[in-house]
């Protein structure tokens, strides 16, 4: 298998579980991880920590759901009230989980989204896409319409909840950008991150209280992470587990997917515990640090050597064993630099690659320059020079006019 610690693009077109809660001390070079498809992003900058098979076409069972979620996030109140349709309820296949909603019942937009994204129920995703869009086939239209629109081209979904199909397959890499995307929405934040919900007595049905499918999210559970921030799982025989998340520790949000494993929890834990221990943010540049340095030809002798200092402190995630004080930037200067410069006067910017992410600051003037008094002087000279030459030719011109009219 194809592994890549960078982000590279590209494409396939082949379809097909203890706590980390003490400080690492020794980086890995490779996560311990089964699964055939693996991404790891942070967040804020989308540096791709570790990637495996990221492009592959896979099936991604029910993190489906996530997309479910974010176009019934963005077109219902919460407080709406819903009812199930025969049609949602009874086209579920055996053996796919369902909240045993009742033809008829009635619950609000939020209890479908808890029982959707919490408990997995295959019935509040077909309940939620007859609400938002009419029919299921509408609302799947939606779903790959808003596919497009995030440019995560290499997903396709025929359904609202993951029903194996040939044609229902999304990668890695795409996951990742839909939950990113997700993530902005601080209810879908809530809700994903929940480790069980409790739904009231409705018209037709008695309370009910599901813990959660992502074992992660659930404290007393043996593969319980404390770190994680939101989740949806996925399990189909042909998609086998399938786990996309976030999770924050050390000022850091990472997303991470896991697809097509035997161990998907174990996996998901292994791929965070890597990026914690190998990643963190470091000091690229301080602020007012010098950059590089310019001869200004023509200054004057005291100020022609100056110095171009970064204007703000970049900081970078960064692996723990490069050293960031040795990377090079790429420098691009203005044209025509000369005298007489300000001090402070903006020259230039310095620019860091770093995994992918670029990273910029402007460079600024050290000091003043002047321009050199010898310079000054030979244009003065030049200038009085030329003067004198003209006043020369014009009392010459005079003399000559007067003569004339004498004459």
């Amino acid at each position: 298998m194809q592994q890549k610690f960078l982000y590279k693009s590209g494409t396939s077109t082949k379809i097909l579980e203890k706590d980390d809660s003490t400080p690492h001390t020794e980086a890995t070079n490779v996560p311990d991880i089964v699964a055939n498809s693996v991404y790891l992003m942070d967040n804020k900058t989308n540096a791709v920590l570790y990637s495996k098979n990221e492009n592959e076409k896979v099936y991604p069972a029910s993190t489906t759901k996530i997309l479910t979620a974010i176009i019934v996030l963005e077109n219902c109140n919460l407080d709406d009230i819903v009812t199930a349709n025969y049609s949602a309820i009874m086209n579920i296949p055996e053996g796919y989980t369902t909240a045993n909603i009742q033809i008829g019942e009635q619950l609000n937009v939020e209890q479908l989204l808890e029982l959707l994204l919490v408990y997995s129920a295959n019935d509040a995703a077909n309940v939620l896409a007859e609400h938002v869009g009419g029919s299921i086939d509408s609302f799947v239209s939606m779903m790959n319409t808003r596919l497009n629109e995030l440019s995560l081209t290499n997903t396709h979904f025929t359904n609202p909840y993951g029903l194996h199909d040939e044609n229902h397959y999304a990668t890695a890499h795409d996951l990742a950008y839909l939950m990113k995307y997700c993530l902005k929405n601080d209810t879908f934040r809530k809700i994903a991150g929940k480790a069980s919900c409790a739904i009231p007595a409705t018209n037709l049905h008695e309370p009910r209280l599901y813990s959660s499918t992502n074992e992660l999210l659930v404290p007393d559970n043996a593969n319980y992470y404390k770190y994680l921030v939101a989740g949806k799982t996925g399990f189909t025989s042909q998609a086998k587990g399938c786990l996309v998340s976030s999770a924050y520790r050390d000022d850091l949000e990472f997303i991470g997917v896991v697809l097509g494993s035997d161990s998907r929890f174990v996996d998901t834990r292994n791929l965070y515990q890597y990026g914690y221990s190998n990643y963190s943010v470091q000091k690229v540049v301080n602020k007012d640090a010098i950059v590089t340095n310019l001869q200004i030809s023509n200054a004057s002798y005291t100020s022609k050597d100056l110095d171009l200092l970064a204007n703000e402190e970049i900081s970078a995630l960064m692996n723990n064993q490069e050293n960031s004080l040795s990377l090079k930037p790429k420098i691009t200067l203005k044209e025509n630099i000369s005298a007489p410069i300000d001090e402070g006067a903006i020259l230039g910017k310095a620019t860091y690659e770093i995994n992918g992410v670029e990273y910029s600051t402007n460079l600024v003037a050290s000091h003043s320059v002047e321009p050199s008094k010898f310079l000054v002087y030979s244009i003065y000279t030049i200038i009085g020079g030329n003067l004198l030459v003209l006043l020369v030719f014009g009392v010459i011109w005079f003399i000559k006019k007067k003569i004339i009219l004498k004459k």
